[in-house]
């Protein structure tokens, strides 16, 4: 594997403000979004070589590279970089945080501009298609017009699915991973729970826990920390199978021979989740948790399946062609089973869209998108192989037919 993209920095771009608000899918308008991003690999002339990256629910702008005097790269380092899957000797790839996130894009800790304080929970409610809106603005400022593909696992599939849908003849290829078109009840359940233990901390304050919230205060207001590393812990069982879990920790011991027969942490296996639990309140925030796990809720882009016919058959009619879509499962993964995905593929399938599914195999549970599988990233580098030779025949035909302003569109 090549070294990968190097050391990286995290830029910020205003894309909204009050000459050009974005009016969410709830009918409420940001006056101020800022965007968080970074970039990776050379924009091509035609621009016909960009790739978006959506990340998941704890994900960020940081998918690749190192940032100054850090020691771990990006969360998808492994992915994205010279010679692998996302090869950025050939594509220009585009992470950013999403709309209600933390780490730089504007969410519940943000500053109103009606207030001068935090939003906290008087945040909009967000959709799958407001993280969308924000992304295709991000690209309009970078000069992109249409993708070769957008990549995305978990609540990053749902982004790529909902734009291939709301956006007809955007993306060229849409890679969905390890997602799911409609929650289960056993999903919004487990969210349910994990909501519940940010909000019952005596910490939560009703969402008014950032130290800008109460300004006069002697001293920063305590977060729910506690509240969020529960969640987490919650949350990070459901990433896990039990052939990883067993693997990893079995019912080992922590630090001891004989067990302690106490309630203190006793197991390897409670020692890992109180490290995820007490890692995660480092780097994220309680309430965009809360945002986050509500948008994956009410995503459901098939419930109007007249609405997903027409957007397929849009795509296939605009001047780059249908959108063809890769949809990949995890055999372990029960968190979003290959049902979940399969599902996915049969509902595009009905309405005429080109569909490649796989089931792969893996032994990491949900999480294992994440992960450098050979095969998983084979079919990935694949199906972006394909893409971007399809895409080149295209514009090469459109420049010979004299349709110049056609094939730039579909750059």
């Amino acid at each position: 594997m090549s070294d990968g993209v190097g050391q990286v920095e995290t830029k910020t771009l205003l894309v909204h403000d009050e000459e050009r608000p974005l009016v969410l899918e709830s009918g409420a308008r940001l006056t101020h979004v800022e965007v968080a991003y970074e970039t990776y690999g050379t924009l091509a002339p035609d621009g016909g070589n960009a790739v978006f990256v959506c990340h998941a629910l704890s994900g960020d702008a940081h998918a690749a590279g190192y940032h100054e005097g850090a020691r771990r790269p990006g969360w998808w380092d492994n992915i994205i970089g010279p010679g692998r899957p996302l090869d950025t000797d050939r594509l220009f790839v585009v992470c950013a945080n999403v709309l209600g996130g933390c780490k730089g894009t504007t969410g519940p800790g943000s500053i109103d501009p009606s207030t001068g304080r935090p939003y906290g929970l008087r945040f909009p409610q967000l959709a799958v298609r407001d993280l969308v809106a924000v992304h295709r603005a991000l690209l309009r400022e970078l000069g992109v017009r249409r993708l070769l593909a957008a990549v995305g696992g978990s609540l990053g599939g749902m982004q790529v699915l909902q734009w291939s849908l709301d956006h007809p003849g955007e993306l060229a290829g849409a890679v969905i991973v390890a997602a799911s078109g409609r929650l289960s009840a056993q999903n919004i359940a487990f969210s349910a729970v994990a909501r519940e233990a940010i909000m019952r901390d005596p910490d939560f304050a009703g969402g008014d826990y950032y130290a800008a919230s109460v300004p006069e205060a002697a001293e920063a207001p305590a977060r729910p920390d506690r509240g969020l590393a529960l969640a987490r812990m919650i949350g990070h069982i459901t990433y896990l199978s039990e052939e990883s879990m067993r693997q990893k920790f079995g019912r080992r011991i922590q630090d001891a021979v004989e067990p302690r027969y106490g309630f203190d942490v006793d197991f390897e296996v409670e020692s890992y989740l109180a490290h995820q639990g007490q890692s995660f309140v480092e780097r994220f925030d309680a309430n965009t948790y809360l945002y986050m796990t509500r948008v994956m809720d009410y995503f459901d882009p098939f419930a109007d399946a007249a609405y997903v016919q027409r957007s397929v058959a849009e795509a296939a009619a605009s001047p780059g062609g249908a959108t063809r879509y890769l949809v990949l499962s995890f055999d372990s993964d029960w968190r979003f089973s290959t049902e979940h995905a399969r599902e996915i593929a049969d509902e595009l399938r009905g309405a005429g869209a080109p569909v490649t599914f796989r089931e792969l195999s893996a032994p990491h549970g949900h999480d294992s998108f994440l992960f450098p599988i050979p095969e998983y990233h084979r079919t990935v580098a694949g199906f972006l192989d394909q893409l971007a030779g399809g895409a080149g025949a295209r514009r090469a035909a459109a420049a010979g037919a004299g349709a110049g302003t056609g094939a730039a569109d579909a750059a």
